[in-house]
């Protein structure tokens, strides 16, 4: 028995310059957090020869090219795995919710099959073959951020190069400044659940097309994912509060898709109740949204708690993915 406990990703800023159309013309930078939110991975041998897979659904099948699951297919091949075995997954948050689960989902299975198989693997290594497989194999629209962040955990720089390449450091924040950005980012779950790939497939297709509004936006975006990256190493945590409210401006920019009238009520009841700046989680339309607010908290819980937006508390994870247990 093989468990993987892989986190799930908060991005802080620069998300969109991770995506392939944005980073091969003009390289990318964004700041992220693992947090304390996971997928569990469970691998086992099978008694039978065939391969059972949970995760929302059941599969019973005699073969890996049987699986539907497209992840696991996919997985199974490149660990080189036909058949005898079992996998089950748990996720604390359901998919399709911005937090990057089904790259978690990726880099938890891949961490597990690789640990069954004897095989040393890399955080780095990890990460890119995660990539590989959802976006080279499985033609996802998406970028790197989701992948690197499971694999690495902590609050994290990546730096996109033309040719692809990840630069991977870790932000190192004083004891005050962490803490103090772990109180002030509540986050608040908005029910509206939706897949990224249509929003990211415009994006995507709009930065292809030099459309001038949606790369000023990105050229934008990346500039404030190194101010934010400043602020934080400096201490001046409020101040990346405010920098998320013009994150959040310039991110709506990217398409019509990305908020909506009932989002933008949300938010902006958020601002009137002490939050400095705030965003929806991920691609956008729907998930989580998390805001920053320095001060009168109580006021903000309050006033989301009688929206009926439910609060998911978290922290930062400091490890990235993990085996739990291999016996």
């Amino acid at each position: 028995m093989i468990i993987s406990r892989t986190p799930l990703r908060l991005p802080l800023g620069g998300g969109g310059t991770d995506l392939p159309s944005y980073y091969r013309e003009h390289g990318g930078f964004l700041v992220s957090a693992a947090i304390n939110k996971y997928v569990d991975i469970a691998v086992n041998d099978r008694f039978e020869d065939s391969i059972r897979v949970s995760y929302s659904q059941t599969e019973i099948v005699a073969s890996a090219e049987e699986v539907r699951h497209p992840i696991v297919r996919q997985a199974l091949r490149l660990a080189g795995i036909d058949r005898g075995i079992e996998i089950v997954s748990i996720a604390d948050v359901p998919s399709n919710t911005g937090l990057g689960t089904s790259s978690s989902f990726t880099v938890g299975l891949l961490n597990a099959l690789y640990a069954r198989q004897r095989k040393d693997i890399s955080r780095q290594e990890l990460a890119e073959l995660a990539c590989h497989l959802e976006m080279d194999l499985l033609g996802e629209p998406i970028g790197k951020q989701d992948q690197y962040l499971a694999a690495y955990g902590g609050v994290t720089c990546l730096e996109f190069s033309r040719s692809g390449e990840v630069t991977v450091s870790r932000l190192r924040l004083s004891h005050d400044a962490a803490d103090q950005l772990e109180s002030n980012l509540l986050m608040f779950y908005t029910g509206i659940r939706r897949s990224a790939s249509e929003i990211l497939q415009a994006q995507n297709a709009a930065t292809q097309r030099q459309e001038k509004p949606v790369l000023s936006s990105l050229h934008r975006i990346k500039e404030i994912g190194y101010a934010i990256r400043d602020c934080l190493v400096q201490g001046e945590v409020d101040r990346f509060g405010e920098l998320m409210h013009e994150h959040w401006l310039a991110k709506r920019q990217l398409s019509t898709r990305i908020s909506d009238p009932q989002i933008d009520a949300w938010y902006d009841l958020a601002r009137r109740h002490g939050a400095l700046g705030g965003k929806l989680v991920g691609a956008g339309g729907g998930g989580f949204l998390v805001f920053y607010c320095g001060s009168n908290k109580r006021a903000l819980r309050d006033a989301m708690h009688a929206a009926g937006l439910p609060e998911m508390r978290f922290r930062v994870d400091p490890e990235g993915s993990k085996i739990l247990v291999n016996v």
